[in-house]
């Protein structure tokens, strides 16, 4: 599984960086490493949206607020 954050200047503003950490954090806390890769990418076009997230190309927004049940539901639910 691929997990990509946008890393640009919008959604950094917006917490990507928080984001990046709390997926790093729960990726290892669950023993996912061998399974998801976590990736960085800058703008994915989508700014207004708030953190820009792709699982596997599918689209998502989250916030360091709702990282932890984003997480649970498309990350360690699907692998």
């Amino acid at each position: 599984m691929k997990v990509t954050v946008c890393i640009g200047s919008s959604c950094h503003v917006k917490g990507s960086r928080q984001v990046v950490e709390q997926l790093q954090q729960l990726i290892s806390d669950h023993n996912l490493g061998d399974k998801v890769e976590l990736a960085g990418t800058f703008c994915m076009g989508q700014c207004q949206q708030g953190v820009c997230v792709t699982v596997d190309g599918d689209f998502h927004s989250v916030s360091p607020d709702t990282a932890q049940v984003f997480f649970e539901e498309h990350i360690k639910a699907k692998v």
